[in-house]
């Protein structure tokens, strides 16, 4: 199943994706939860069943205007580091625990709504990733049962201000530029996806393609980091773990590569979808 948030003739809402269209959820709300990421922490998802759905309305696609797929995440944990190709280019150690940091929800920017090029840095580059949004609480919780606690996945675009993020060995400041984090379109249940490390990731720029994976190349799965995270915070319905980048980003490049005004990212994943985004100068 794919669950989107949108906002339609003034409101917002969330529903389910099939074809071209989006079954609108608006009827629903008071018994599965405001948006999305009240639905998921209701556990209401697996009540979407063909006969709940047959008498809602059908809105095209090309009427709404996306949110990020979680619009209100509680935490946004990102992995820095964390493909064996993206730590050859870098010149880096292998690391031996994860390397974390953190997005703030309002950073983020919906698919086919621009990536903002900030006025402090016109070094911005791309960053192709598998976000994972939490189904249910998790708390020390094995590799074994981490997949569990998975709602689903979408696509990332990890959208970087190369120069602020190395300012200091902190990342924070370069990951958090307003509308540079893509996230979309929408969030794939984990029943269609099955084994997270199997799946084929291309980033392309204006067409091109930059970067190219499979998330078997992670250095720490999926299962692994929710291991990690939970067993320093406890994970909450609806936050996000963005997983990680592999080679081929821009600032590696030979001369550097950075998105700009005109340019258009794509992040693909297998049996997810394309998040597309454009590029703008902030104003």
């Amino acid at each position: 199943m794919k669950l989107a948030s949108f906002i339609v003739q003034g409101r917002s809402s969330y529903g389910v994706v099939e074809g071209d269209q989006v079954i609108d959820l608006e009827t629903v709300k008071p018994t599965f939860g405001s948006d999305l990421k009240q639905a998921i922490a209701h556990n209401r998802l697996g009540e979407l069943t063909r006969e709940t759905l047959a008498g809602l309305p059908r809105i095209p696609l090309a009427e709404v205007t996306f949110l990020p797929v979680i619009p209100n995440p509680g935490k946004v944990l990102c992995i820095g580091i964390n493909y064996a190709t993206h730590v050859r280019e870098t010149g880096r150690e292998m690391p031996i625990y994860p390397m974390i940091f953190t997005r703030f929800a309002d950073s983020q920017t919906a698919h086919l709504q621009p990536i903002v090029r900030p006025k402090a840095s016109h070094k911005l580059d791309f960053e192709g990733e598998l976000a994972v949004v939490i189904g249910k609480a998790a708390r020390h919780v094995k590799a074994a049962d981490a997949l569990d606690h998975v709602a689903g996945y979408a696509c990332y675009n990890d959208g970087s201000v190369r120069d602020w993020q190395k300012h200091t060995i902190q990342f924070v400041p370069g990951k958090n530029f307003p509308n540079t984090g893509g996230f979309g379109p929408w969030l794939v249940t984990g029943d269609e996806i099955g084994d997270p490390q199997d799946l084929e990731l291309t980033t392309r720029l204006n067409g091109e393609v930059m970067q190219h994976t499979r998330t078997s190349d992670m250095i720490f799965d999926v299962r692994r980091l929710i291991e990690y995270c939970s067993t320093f915070t406890e994970l909450a319905p609806g936050d996000v773990i963005v997983t990680g980048t592999t080679g081929g980003v821009g600032a590696f490049r030979e001369p550097p590569v950075w998105m700009k005004p005109g340019d258009e990212v794509e992040v693909e994943i297998a049996r997810i979808g394309t998040l597309r985004n454009s590029i703008v100068d902030e104003q």
